[in-house]
């Protein structure tokens, strides 16, 4: 009965979660994100301001429902990797999977895209991963949380895809970029022009 009472509460947390979301979305994208509030967006989804603050901590958070399932699965994709496979190659494999196939004609990308505020949170939303990726790291390969092999990694794989998402290929982009990271400076084009001809020596 217990087990049965939890699932129900959960059910309806994620619905009143999604509600919100929805409504949200709905209304930011027909009037515009600084011009709706966020009591409004609680009447539209039918609950009371203080049920929407115990599910969002602000306004901005309202059209990002999923930032906890993107660390967790960020997480995973590097615990979860198969036997043998680098954590670099995980963590390529999973940026190209999770953050390449963003559909252009999404409303809520549309609506992030064209709202500066919006644009700004998913940034600092995408860097709090930062730590979380860091540990998880530092946990694969033995290293110090602390190591700067761990940290520097951490924070340029994060960069990878608002790097890769201005390329006609995103995916390609980010298998490259991940090279770039896995070889260094001395495999590319540019560092072999570095020793060419006019050189001074």
């Amino acid at each position: 009965m217990a087990e049965t009472t939890t699932g129900r509460r959960e059910r309806k947390k994620a619905q009143t979660r999604q509600a919100l979301t929805d409504a949200a979305v709905r209304l930011f994208t027909e009037r515009g994100f600084d011009d709706v509030g966020v009591r409004e967006v609680a009447e539209a989804a039918d609950v009371s301001l203080s049920t929407l603050f115990k599910h969002f901590p602000s306004k901005e958070a309202l059209v990002f429902d999923l930032d906890a399932d993107i660390e967790s699965a960020l997480i995973a994709a590097i615990r979860d990797r198969a036997p043998g496979q680098p954590v670099l190659h995980a963590l390529r494999d999973h940026m190209v999977r999770t953050r390449t196939a963003v559909r252009t004609d999404d409303p809520t990308f549309l609506l992030v895209e064209s709202t500066p505020a919006l644009r700004d949170y998913a940034r600092r939303m995408w860097s709090r991963h930062e730590k979380a990726l860091a540990a998880t790291l530092a946990d694969a390969t033995g290293l110090a949380a602390e190591d700067l092999a761990v940290t520097g990694l951490a924070r340029f794989a994060l960069e990878v895809p608002s790097l890769a998402r201005a390329s006609d290929d995103p995916a390609r982009a980010v298998r490259d970029l991940f090279a770039l990271l896995e070889n260094g400076w001395a495999t590319t084009p540019l560092a072999r022009q570095e020793d060419g001809p006019g050189q001074d020596g």
